[in-house]
């Protein structure tokens, strides 16, 4: 009964393919089980649904450039398999068969090889190196989501940077200084650039009674300085 309904399916998806010269393949079954699928020499493009039992495949001398991924993964029992006189592409089409080509070698009997390109033209498929399909890998959706990830969060990082000068440039400093220490040496103010700008205690300064105390005249003129080139404001308590 399975054979049966494995020779149905085969036959109408055969039948019904746009892609055949009229003759469907031809299945037998084989002893003591499995199953013989001749699609050799019908001029087919592109196979049709395979049974998962089959154990013997020829589609030899027909006119397939690839193998879908995939197609033969459902063939477990598979025991002999004939692919030449395929115009086979050799482009990253074939990795698929390249690589089923690989770890099947034993079953196959005559290995396929490359029509096209030039390049490789007359080339075994399972001679085709790893290089040659170094230009075929997809980019995985990991890596988009990734890259994507770390494009916001540098975005993010520069709004965050230009955000702290900004906040920077609009913040004022403001020093206060008791009336005992209005007389404080004039050396002192050269600390007040802004690389120094902070909030300083009165208790941090101590007088020099050596040198004579700033004249008291330029005050208001180093204060307006201050708070115009450097945004300092200054006090007195």
């Amino acid at each position: 009964m399975r054979f049966d309904l494995s020779l149905a399916v085969l036959l109408l998806s055969a039948a019904t393919s746009a892609h055949t010269a009229g003759k469907p393949c031809t299945c037998s079954t084989l002893l003591p089980a499995g199953l013989q699928v001749n699609c050799s020499s019908l001029n087919l493009n592109e196979l049709p649904h395979l049974p998962a039992d089959t154990t013997e495949l020829h589609i030899q001398d027909n006119q397939l450039t690839s193998v879908s991924p995939g197609m033969f993964d459902r063939l477990v029992g598979l025991k002999k398999a004939s692919l030449s006189g395929n115009p086979f592409h050799c482009g990253c089409g074939i990795q698929y068969l390249r690589n089923w080509l690989l770890k099947n070698k034993a079953i196959v009997s005559k290995e396929p090889t490359c029509a096209s390109p030039s390049l490789v033209a007359q080339k075994a498929v399972s001679e085709l190196s790893d290089d040659f399909f170094s230009s075929c890998t997809p980019a995985s959706c990991s890596n988009g989501t990734s890259n994507a990830l770390i494009g916001v969060m540098l975005c993010c990082l520069i709004v965050l940077l230009l955000w702290s000068l900004r906040l920077a440039r609009m913040s004022t400093f403001t020093l206060y200084i008791d009336e005992r220490h209005s007389g404080f040496a004039a050396e002192s103010l050269h600390s007040l650039k802004p690389k120094h700008r902070r909030r300083l205690h009165t208790d941090t300064y101590t007088m020099d009674l050596e040198k004579p105390p700033l004249n008291m005249e330029l005050l208001p003129q180093v204060l307006d300085i201050l708070n115009k080139k450097h945004n300092i404001k200054i006090k007195a308590t």
